[in-house]
C-alpha cells in the first residue's frame, strides 16, 4: 500500500510538472566554472542564491544555500563512476584538498582514477557534437593535467569550500549558457536515455517477472535509487545487502519484485516530499512525511497538518491557524466537522486519502518507523479534539509536537531527549484519537513534581496534557470526564481538592510575606510528597497555615476573610479525611486541581484591579 500510496503521488506530481525530466535529476551546485574558448579556466563564479531564516526573536538571517539545476541523472553508486556533465570535485578536477592546498595522491589513488574516468566517459559523449560551450568543454577534457593545477589560484580562492562543493560549467561571458542546457548535449543525453530504456525491456540483461505492486511482468529493479534528504550520502529504502536477508537464490532488491518503473516513481515521490518542507517535519530523530491522494488544491491539508500538529509558522499564519483552531473546535466534542466548519478551511477535502509515514536513516537502510492512512476528515476531526483535550484556561491556543516534546524533560538540561518510541506513540494517539500513552501521563507526572521553578506558561502547558489523559481515557471508556478547562469549584474529587488545598496553602505563605522573594516555598518543600501521599504531609501543612495566616491578617483583612474561607469550603468537601495514597491517575488529578486554583488568584486579582480602575475613572 505504502509504494503503491507513493506512486499514485508521483502520477500527481509528473502531472503537474513538478518532477525532474526522465534522466534528469536534481542537484544544489555552489559555483560555476567558467571557460574561455579554448578550454581553460577562466573564473569560478559563486552561483550559490540567498536564503533567509526566521529567527526566534522574529528576526531574520541571510544564509547562502546551493542553486539547484537539472543535471543528467546522478550514478548512485560507491565506486568510481563518472557522471555526464559531472559535478563533483574530485572527478572534474583530479585533486584533493590539503591543509594548505592540494594534491593528487591519496592511498587508493581515488582521485587520479576519478578524473581519468570522468574525461573517458564525457569525451566520448560529446564526441561528434559541436558548439561552443562543447568546444570549450572538450578542450578542458583534453588539456586539464591535475599535477600541473596544484596552485590553481582559482581554486585556492575556494579552497575552504572545495571538498564540499559541487560544479557546473559556462562559457566566458555567458553565464546563462549553462552546459546542460546546451540542445546538443540534452538530445543525446534523451537519446542514450530511450535507447537505456528498450534495451531494458527486450530483457537480455534484466529479470522480467511479475512487479509486487502493480501484478503486471517488468523488468525487477536489482538496486533502488538511493533517498536524499535523511543524511548526508542518502540510503537505499529497499535493498537486501547480506546473505541473511536472501530468499530462493535472489540477490539484492530482486527479492522485493519490484519493478523498475515502480522503484523510479516511489523514490522519486519520497525526494520530492523530503525536499519540500511543506510535507515534512522533525520527531526527534524520525522525519515524518504526509501528503494528500490529490492535486495541488490539497496542499491546504499538509499546511493545516503542519500548523495544528507541529506548530509550523511558514505554512500558514497564526492568526490563520487560531482561526482554523476555532472552527474545529466549536464542534470537536460531538466527534462531528460540520459543514458550515469545512467551509472555513479554504481548500479542504475531508473526503481525501491523507498518508503519514516516519522514516529514521540506519547504517544500510531507512527504517519505516510507521505508515498511518486515513480519510483526511477523520484526521482533521481527531486533530480537533487532540487540541481540545490540551485546552485548559480561558485562553485558546495551539499546542504543537515541540511544546508537548518539550515539558517531558527538565528545563535545566540542554542534552535530555525524550524517548523516540513515545514521541512516535504520542503521534499515533493524535491521528487514530486513541488514548495517549501511559508513560506521557507519568512523565509529566515527574516533571511537576520534581523541576524546582516552572513559569506560568510551562505549568499551563503541562496541566492541559495531564487533563488531556485523564479525560481522554475516560471518554473512550464511557465515563465522565472529571476535568474542565477552568477551575471546577463543584468538583468532590479527593486528589482535585487537595490540589485546590496545597495551592491556596501556597499562597497564604506568599500573602503572608508581603511579597518577598521566598528562599524555599512549602511547593518546593512538600508538593512531591502531597501529590503521593497527601495524609503524611497536610496535618503539617496546616499547622504552618495558622501562623501564615496571622501574618496576612495583619497585611490585609480582606485576604484573610477570603483565605480562611476558601479553606474551609475545601476542607468540608474533603470531609476532614485526606487520602493516604494517590495513584497516577489521581495525582494527575491533583495536579490539575493545584494549577487551576493558583491561576485563579491571579485571574482575580486582574479583575479587582480592573473594577478599581474603572471605579475611579467613573
Amino acid at each position: 500500500m505504502l509504494i503503491q500510496a507513493l506512486c499514485d503521488y508521483y502520477d500527481v506530481l509528473d502531472a503537474e510538472g513538478k518532477l525532474p525530466p526522465e534522466g534528469y535529476s536534481e542537484q544544489g551546485v555552489h559555483y560555476c566554472i567558467s571557460l574561455t574558448e579554448d578550454g581553460k579556466i577562466d573564473a569560478i563564479i559563486d552561483c550559490r542564491e540567498t536564503e533567509e531564516i526566521p529567527l526566534k526573536n522574529g528576526k531574520t538571517k541571510q544564509k547562502k544555500v546551493p542553486k539547484t539545476v537539472l543535471l543528467p541523472a546522478r550514478i548512485e553508486t560507491t565506486k568510481v563512476a563518472a557522471n555526464i556533465v559531472e559535478h563533483r570535485p574530485a572527478y572534474i578536477f583530479g585533486l584533493l584538498p590539503t591543509a594548505d592546498g592540494f594534491t593528487t595522491q591519496d592511498s587508493t589513488n581515488k582521485a587520479e582514477k576519478s578524473h581519468a574516468d570522468f574525461v573517458e566517459k564525457n569525451l566520448a559523449f560529446i564526441d561528434g557534437l559541436d558548439a561552443p560551450i562543447i568546444r570549450a568543454y572538450r578542450a578542458f577534457l583534453q588539456n586539464w593535467n591535475p599535477n600541473e593545477e596544484l596552485e590553481n589560484p582559482f581554486l585556492l580562492s575556494i579552497h575552504k569550500q572545495y571538498k564540499n562543493a559541487y560544479f557546473q560549467f559556462c562559457l566566458r561571458g555567458r553565464p546563462d549558457l549553462l552546459l546542460q542546457n546546451e540542445p546538443q548535449i540534452q538530445e543525446k543525453w534523451k537519446a542514450l536515455n530511450s535507447s537505456a530504456d528498450s534495451d531494458a525491456e527486450d530483457g537480455d540483461t534484466e529479470i522480467i517477472r511479475q512487479c509486487a505492486v502493480t501484478g503486471k511482468p517488468a523488468p525487477i529493479a536489482r538496486t533502488h535509487n538511493k533517498i536524499k534528504g535523511l543524511n548526508a550520502s542518502g540510503s537505499v529504502f529497499i535493498g537486501v545487502k547480506t546473505s541473511a536477508g536472501c530468499s530462493y537464490g535472489n540477490k539484492q532488491a530482486y527479492n522485493s519484485n519490484i519493478s523498475e518503473g515502480v522503484m523510479k516513481k516511489y523514490t522519486a515521490a519520497l525526494n520530492s516530499l523530503l525536499a519540500d518542507p511543506r510535507h515534512k517535519q522533525l520527531l526527534d530523530d524520525i522525519t515524518v512525511l504526509y501528503w494528500a491522494k490529490g492535486n495541488e488544491k490539497q496542499q491546504s491539508s499538509a499546511d493545516l497538518m503542519s500548523a495544528l500538529i507541529f506548530g509550523n509558522e511558514s505554512t500558514l499564519s497564526e492568526t490563520k491557524t487560531k482561526e482554523m483552531l476555532f472552527a474545529l473546535l466549536n464542534r470537536a466534542k460531538e466527534g462531528v466537522l460540520s459543514d458550515e466548519q469545512l467551509s472555513l478551511l479554504q481548500n479542504i477535502d475531508e473526503n481525501v486519502d491523507f498518508y503519514m509515514m516516519g522514516l529514521k536513516p540506519n547504517s544500510s537502510r531507512i527504517s519505516l518507523k510507521f505508515f498511518y492512512h486515513k480519510r483526511f476528515g477523520e484526521v482533521l476531526q481527531n486533530i480537533a479534539l487532540h487540541q481540545n483535550d490540551l485546552q485548559i484556561g480561558d485562553t485558546l491556543q495551539v499546542v504543537p509536537m515541540w511544546k508537548i516534546k518539550k515539558q517531558l524533560v527538565s528545563p535545566e538540561s540542554k542534552t535530555d531527549k525524550i524517548d523516540p518510541a513515545l514521541a512516535a506513540a504520542i503521534f499515533k494517539s493524535v491521528i487514530y484519537g486513541s488514548p495517549y500513552p501511559n508513560y506521557l501521563l507519568a512523565t509529566v507526572v515527574r516533571r511537576f513534581k520534581t523541576d524546582k521553578e516552572t513559569d506560568i506558561s510551562t505549568n499551563l502547558v503541562r496541566a492541559g496534557i495531564i487533563k488531556a489523559c485523564l479525560n481522554r481515557q475516560a471518554r473512550i471508556q464511557n465515563q465522565k470526564e472529571e476535568l474542565p478547562l477552568a477551575l471546577d469549584t463543584e468538583n468532590t474529587n479527593q486528589a482535585y481538592l487537595c490540589g485546590r488545598l496545597f495551592a491556596t496553602l501556597e499562597k497564604i505563605q506568599q500573602d503572608a510575606l508581603g511579597g518577598k522573594k521566598l528562599n524555599r516555598s512549602i511547593k518546593d518543600a512538600y508538593f512531591a510528597s502531597a501529590t503521593a501521599k497527601p495524609a503524611t504531609v497536610f496535618p503539617q501543612l496546616m499547622k504552618l497555615t495558622q501562623a501564615h495566616l496571622k501574618n496576612v491578617r495583619k497585611i490585609s483583612e480582606a485576604n484573610y476573610i477570603s483565605r480562611s474561607k476558601l479553606i474551609q469550603e475545601i476542607v468540608s468537601k474533603l470531609q476532614g479525611e485526606f487520602p493516604n495514597t494517590l495513584l497516577l491517575a489521581e495525582q494527575g488529578k491533583f495536579i490539575v486541581g493545584y494549577y487551576q486554583q493558583y491561576d485563579s488568584f491571579f485571574k482575580t486579582k486582574n479583575t479587582n484591579t480592573e473594577n478599581t480602575e474603572e471605579t475611579e475613572n467613573a
